[in-house]
């Protein structure tokens, strides 16, 4: 596995996780498994997590050359999984083996959010580029969203494989009446492409329109200190908190106590929180972007918003407040969908299409697995 992060690193995000899971299952399959990943403050060379061997070499812009003089000194691998964020590792070149492309979301204006002119045109013409350029190679995504803008820019063979949860879902579902003041919670990285403060506005509009409502901002990064000032600036203080990172334990009860998980991120590759949030029998209520409206099953597991504007998640929450039955069935469908993400149900049938790739056999459908 190439990737630019590894669990210890300082950044690291949803997609560690999930590709830490990924390769422990393939380890316990009786793979041997190496993960190389670029190198960070204070950061270990060699370092084993859960007895998967990490190698650390080069930063962005070098670690693709690392990487290269790293694995022509190894034993031949039969298969090199490519992950891209943003820019590969080019690895179909220099690897000279079967290799898999693994990527959890095409950026596209996310590019806009980071980068100012030229660099965000540069930014979404190359990665169009470098799709178009993998073309011929296998790709590995976790929602339809993704296949669909892969397919868009040339790609010719993309397998959907959910990704699972480490979060495991309540026996039972307790009784969380829908009475205010409402419970809202934000679970994330504070980035300015998850749009934090959008949530932040959303309690801003509840209030406007005579609903009390209360968010909690789980999570830490670039934008907290914005986010803080805008929550003074609307005069929310009392209403908007923030806890900072919390353990597993502490984010699933905080999960538990609310009534919605509010994701207005400008795009998701999945939306691993959604399901975590739905197996402590909270729906999400979500903005119509990729990755977010296939973790988000609009009307049935939560509530997919018509526009990207805190108003339109508004209007969302009015229409349950005026049925409340329709919260107690987002709340039972959510839950129930919940178990299918669990890592028992999703691991085998990924490795399984891993190992083929790495045997070279051709998939027929090259397209979802039976839990997509």
């Amino acid at each position: 596995m190439l990737n630019w992060r590894d669990p210890r690193n300082p950044l690291a995000g949803g997609a560690e996780r999930v590709s830490q899971r990924y390769l422990l299952a393939l380890k316990e399959r009786g793979h041997h498994v190496e993960w190389f990943v670029n190198q960070f403050p204070d950061g270990a060379r060699y370092e084993e997590v859960d007895g998967i061997p990490i190698r650390r070499g080069g930063s962005r812009g070098t670690s693709i050359l690392a990487a290269w003089k790293w694995y022509r000194k190894q034993a031949t691998f039969d298969l090199v999984i490519d992950q891209h964020h943003g820019i590969p590792w080019f690895a179909p070149w220099w690897g000279r083996i079967r290799c898999v492309a693994y990527i959890h979301e095409v950026l596209g204006p996310i590019w806009d959010t980071f980068f100012r002119w030229p660099w965000n045109v540069i930014g979404r013409h190359q990665e169009e580029f470098i799709q178009r350029l993998y073309a011929g190679v296998p790709f590995w995504t976790p929602s339809e969203s993704t296949r669909h803008a892969l397919k868009a820019n040339g790609v010719r063979s993309v397998k959907v494989l959910p990704n699972g949860v480490d979060t495991e879902p309540l026996k039972e579902l307790p009784v969380k009446p829908f009475v205010g003041p409402l419970q809202l919670i934000t679970v994330s990285r504070l980035a300015p492409n998850k749009r934090v403060d959008h949530a932040v506005r959303l309690v801003a509009e509840l209030k406007r329109r005579g609903t009390d409502a209360r968010l909690m901002i789980v999570g830490g990064g670039e934008s907290e200190e914005n986010v803080r000032r805008l929550v003074s600036e609307l005069k929310l203080s009392e209403a908007v908190q923030f806890s900072g990172r919390v353990t597993e334990s502490e984010k699933n009860h905080l999960l538990a106590d609310a009534h919605f998980l509010v994701h207005p991120s400008q795009r998701e590759g999945w939306g691993l929180n959604v399901i975590e949030a739905n197996a402590m029998g909270t729906p999400a209520l979500v903005y119509p972007v990729a990755g977010l409206v296939d973790s988000t099953v609009a009307g049935v597991t939560g509530l997919i918003a018509k526009e990207e504007t805190p108003d339109a998640l508004a209007v969302e929450i009015d229409r349950v407040r005026k049925t409340p039955e329709k919260f107690v069935e987002l709340r039972q469908n959510a839950w129930r969908r919940s178990f299918e993400f669990q890592w028992d149900k999703v691991l085998p049938p990924a490795c399984e299409w891993l190992e083929q790739q790495a045997r070279g056999v051709t998939d027929p459908s090259n397209r979802t697995s039976s839990l997509a």
